[in-house]
């Protein structure tokens, strides 16, 4: 099959409205040979240092503004889990108010969350406030797509509640992801579930030409929902 044909059958199965015929279809994923996951390391290294390059006096600005409009530090340090259950440190800009779950614990983000600043909602819509991440990428923790880390706490409840839920962690957890493209936030388990459908699609067929795609797909994505937030 071409890749054009390959990618088309990733989409359709991908939007289908049928999630749990699509889980039990992706049940068990194995990820692509030792070829291809070394490629796509390459590729991962490659590109996160030229984009770290190119946005570093992005970077410099942005976490001026952060902490000019907004008490605390520019810089967001949070645990995540990440390949084979290990824990690593993912780094983002803060989005934000300081100590945003201060009193209410870890909870999930919302598509119109009040905790975050005006400055904030333009980092996320554009999805700048993950620039940061590119210096996982190049330290191994994460590549530049793949299913997203979750929090300690939300993977021990989802691995429990929902069934091959750890089988998204025998990947390198990216930055943006088949899942991210085509659902939102979650706001309940059922979106979890849901999600895991498209990362179980991504891990079984996971290429860098495929990476690219979804790449240039989450920068499509991202322009127009600015652009209506302006509008």
């Amino acid at each position: 099959m071409s890749l054009a044909g390959t990618y088309d059958l990733i989409l359709e199965r991908a939007s289908a409205r049928d999630d749990r015929r699509l889980s039990v279809e992706s049940n068990r994923p194995s990820p692509r040979g030792v070829s291809t996951q070394a490629s796509k390391r390459v590729f991962d290294v490659a590109a996160s240092i030229l984009l770290l390059a190119a946005f570093l006096p992005f970077l410099a600005a942005a976490m001026i503004f952060i902490e000019a409009t907004s008490p605390g530090a520019a810089l967001f340090v949070q645990w995540r889990v990440g390949r084979r259950g290990r824990l690593f440190r993912m780094f983002k800009l803060r989005t934000m108010v300081q100590d945003a779950e201060k009193g209410t614990g870890p909870v999930w983000a919302q598509d119109r969350d009040p905790r975050v600043t005006p400055l904030g909602r333009f980092l996320r819509d554009t999805h700048l406030d993950e620039l940061p991440q590119l210096w996982n990428v190049i330290r191994g923790e994460m590549s530049l797509v793949g299913p997203r880390p979750e929090r300690p706490l939300f993977v021990q409840d989802f691995t429990k509640r929902i069934p091959n839920y750890a089988a998204r962690m025998e990947v390198r957890p990216g930055i943006t992801g088949l899942a991210q493209v085509y659902r939102g936030y979650d706001s309940t388990i059922e979106d979890v579930r849901r999600k895991l459908a498209y990362d179980l699609v991504y891990i079984r067929r996971m290429s860098v030409l495929l990476d690219l795609k979804i790449m240039f797909k989450t920068l499509g994505k991202a322009i127009p929902v600015q652009l209506r937030r302006n509008a």
